[in-house]
């Protein structure tokens, strides 16, 4: 089940997105960004709709994914 962004407390949303970065360990290419400037790209992709919020009853977790 997607979970709309806007519909999350802000705190609860940098909190969420903040886990996803750390979780993730992406190589970001020749220069390592900081979290802020990785938590404000993860809400930039949320506002364009190029990722989603999605919450797995079965499995109950939630996680940032990829618009196919």
């Amino acid at each position: 089940m997607n979970i709309p962004w806007q519909d999350l407390d802000p705190d609860t949303l940098t909190n969420l997105i903040e886990y996803f970065v750390l979780r993730e360990g992406t190589d970001y290419g020749d220069r390592e960004k900081s979290l802020a400037e990785k938590v404000q790209d993860v809400k930039l992709q949320l506002m364009s709709g190029d990722v989603v919020i999605v919450w797995s009853e079965l499995h109950e977790s939630i996680d940032i994914k990829r618009v196919t």
